[in-house]
């Protein structure tokens, strides 16, 4: 299986929002939504990794959404899944056909992303999984947070664990304590088969914009993100919250890992 010399980092945070928000037990079958983009791909790698970390017995399949978009090649992709020993599934839709052309929409990334969403939810079901995991990391809470505020005149964010009852899923976003610069560098350094983004839209949205924003204020009050996403913890917004674990279980939990990892070497 393919090793990764600069995963480490990625893998802490990762391991520490699994732990704290439950997101993984044994017997899952999570599927991971690869975009081609770093965030999902650092996060398949991640999750592929974290399993004998975590000791537990789960399996990962990846799956890409193709819009239909002309000139996409997935085939990096698919080389990187067989290294890690990933069943990879590619499903293909006419999403960028119905947007673009037949509704030719003039804002068309809030219905692509419901179509891709949904896309994605039909094919995880039909795989025979019950989670899904997210690539949204810890500059998304932030910006989206802010999105809402600004643009929706609502305090609200996506949840790091949500049920879907409907589709009786659930989807699981185990970035969330992951810094887009680690995750830029992670995939940096182990040449991660990132996939250009070819959507016409790309780059031209309200998200961008706000990055940007973002970008320049936390450059002027260092510590903004870290401050926000506290304040989301400790209000508890959309089922975000802080560790309530007393000295005493954390130690206990810690002293179970070294146990599990003695006997593992």
């Amino acid at each position: 299986m393919k090793e990764f010399k600069s995963i480490e980092h990625i893998l802490s945070r990762t391991r520490k929002a699994v732990e704290e928000y439950s997101m993984i037990e044994n017997g899952d079958r999570i599927a991971v939504g690869v975009s081609g983009g770093k965030d999902s791909l650092a996060l398949l790698c991640a999750l592929v990794k974290l399993k004998r970390v975590l000791g537990l017995n789960y399996t990962v399949v990846a799956i890409t959404i193709d819009m239909g978009l002309e000139g996409a090649d997935f085939s990096k992709i698919a080389q990187l899944c067989s290294e890690l020993e990933v069943e990879y599934h590619i499903v293909k839709t006419e999403i960028y056909e119905i947007i673009f052309n037949v509704r030719q929409e003039k804002s068309p990334c809030s219905l692509c992303a419901r179509m891709r969403r949904g896309a994605l939810h039909d094919a995880t079901k039909e795989l025979g999984c019950n989670k899904l995991a997210l690539g949204h990391h810890y500059d998304d809470v932030v910006e989206t947070f802010m999105l809402n505020l600004f643009f929706e005149g609502r305090i609200g964010c996506f949840r790091p664990v949500t049920y879907l009852s409907r589709k009786d899923l659930t989807m699981i976003r185990p970035l969330i304590y992951t810094q887009e610069k680690d995750i830029r560098t992670f995939a940096y350094n182990e040449e991660l088969p990132i996939t250009k983004v070819l959507c016409p839209a790309d780059g031209n949205t309200e998200r961008a914009k706000m990055k940007e924003y973002l970008a320049i204020f936390e450059r002027e009050h260092r510590g903004l993100y870290h401050r926000i996403i506290g304040a989301i913890q400790r209000s508890e917004l959309d089922g975000f919250h802080v560790d309530l674990l007393d000295n005493k279980e954390k130690q206990k939990r810690k002293l179970e890992r070294q146990r599990s990892e003695e006997n593992d070497d």
